[in-house]
């Protein structure tokens, strides 16, 4: 007797190119490490270099493919050369992670036009651009996976940092819009939301441990998030195992952001 089929739809990348922005460490890091080992080739690009490189190294020590791509989101010439050296090395772009973002706490009056404007240009036109150069080859294909990198500041507001609140969200309205746009060429768009994740930059910060504490107090499931439990919502939202999804955010913050319908 034959065995059932099996047709269910796969976790795996095989055979997929997938671009992650601002991926040389921390979450970037981690999303390109679980995607090249579900079988994905990964560009990984960051401002920095030398972290870019030394995150393509990891994914070839590893056994998979990498390419390391050096450039600032924010400058839409960089923003489209990126895109155009990853198509050049692994083929049109099937999974975009737009991760590239800068965080920083400010009093809403000491915030300047240039602290503004950077907070700005790297979420929302960083994002905006690089999608723009991405999207043709998908329309092409007539498939794509897009995710967008919010945060649950955009969903809950924070004290410090309005600027920051303001990017994240527009992030989200791109999302909504694009996810319908694109739809008519099977492309899906969706976001993700972290919440408190313990990053390396995070367990670093002076005091630590007092705001771990008070933090998971308010938590529900009372624990500040690892970086591969954002990870693995990218992986679910570029798999195949998502193709029902589109145009929604998923919190990955161990329900301090439930929100009601």
């Amino acid at each position: 007797m034959n065995a059932a089929k099996d047709t269910r739809p796969s976790a795996r990348l095989d055979g997929k190119t997938a671009l992650i922005t601002g991926a040389g460490a921390g979450m970037g890091r981690e999303h390109v490490l679980l995607l090249a080992a579900r079988g994905a080739r990964v560009a990984v690009q960051d401002i920095d270099a030398r972290s870019a490189i030394e995150t393509a190294d990891l994914v070839r020590a590893q056994g998979g493919r990498a390419i390391a791509l050096a450039g600032d989101v924010a400058k839409v010439e960089d923003a489209g050369r990126c895109v155009r050296e990853a198509i050049a090395w692994g083929g049109l772009i099937d999974v975009l992670v737009n991760n590239a973002g800068i965080h920083e706490r400010l009093p809403f009056e000491d915030i300047d036009e240039a602290h503004f404007a950077r907070m700005f240009d790297v979420h929302v036109k960083g994002t905006f651009f690089v999608t723009q150069a991405a999207v043709p080859g998908m329309k092409a294909r007539k498939s794509g996976k897009i995710i967008n990198i919010s945060s649950t500041a955009a969903m809950t507001g924070t004290l410090g940092d309005v600027h920051y609140c303001g990017a994240k969200a527009a992030q989200l309205g791109l999302t909504k819009s694009w996810a319908k746009e694109f739809a008519p060429w099977n492309i899906h768009v969706n976001a993700i939301a972290p919440g408190p994740i313990a990053t390396e930059l995070a367990v670093r910060n002076r005091g630590w441990d007092g705001i771990r504490e008070r933090a998971e107090k308010e938590i529900p499931l009372r624990r500040y998030g690892d970086p591969k439990d954002v990870s693995y919502a990218v992986a679910f939202l570029a798999s195949a195992e998502s193709d029902f999804i589109t145009g929604q955010v998923m919190p990955i913050a161990g329900g301090i952001a439930i929100v009601g319908l």
